[in-house]
């Protein structure tokens, strides 16, 4: 069974394995987070705890019935009842209705859990799979905006009335 936990402590040795993995697979499609963020790993890790405690991110993993790191999911930059919607889906989980399902189980827990009334979103104009992922769960487009020399879009979920329905 596949599951959404809260970033932990213990999770660091696994999430970093998984990073590390799907590094490439990543910079196919976003920024590469660069070796400094390898190099430095277990105090960025230890920092976003602290900044999680502090109510400024909620920070997940998706996990497998084993325990393995299949993607994570992040509400972060959390401010005024809204937050920012991040995630990244390992290689081998992609195109198999993972994301679909992490964003619309993030959605019921940001209500749920964390009281938020809004999400925001972005990805490149390329990235259709999470455009896809956006659409399905609810998002609305917002604008058009450039990240570097690639074309992109805002999105924003009204959370007001509750989570919308799964798709």
């Amino acid at each position: 069974m596949t599951s959404i936990s809260r970033l932990r402590p213990d999770h660091a040795e696994a999430l970093l394995a998984f990073e590390r993995e799907n590094r490439s697979y990543f910079a196919a499609s976003i920024t590469d987070r660069g070796d400094a963020y390898f190099a430095e790993f277990a105090e960025r890790h230890r920092l976003l705890l602290a900044e999680q405690e502090a109510g400024l991110h909620h920070l997940h993993l998706i996990e497998d019935a084993d325990g393995d790191v299949l993607g994570r999911i992040n509400l972060v930059e959390v401010r005024d009842g809204s937050a920012e919607l991040g995630y990244r889906i390992a290689e081998r989980a992609a195109g198999q209705g993972l994301a679909t399902w992490a964003v619309q189980r993030i959605c019921v827990l940001a209500v749920e859990e964390y009281k938020l009334t809004s999400l925001r979103a972005e990805t490149t104009l390329d990235n259709t799979g999470s455009r896809a992922v956006l659409a399905r769960s609810g998002f609305e487009p917002l604008e058009d905006l450039m990240f570097g020399d690639r074309p992109g879009r805002r999105y924003v979920l009204d959370l007001s009335e509750g989570a919308p329905p799964a798709h």
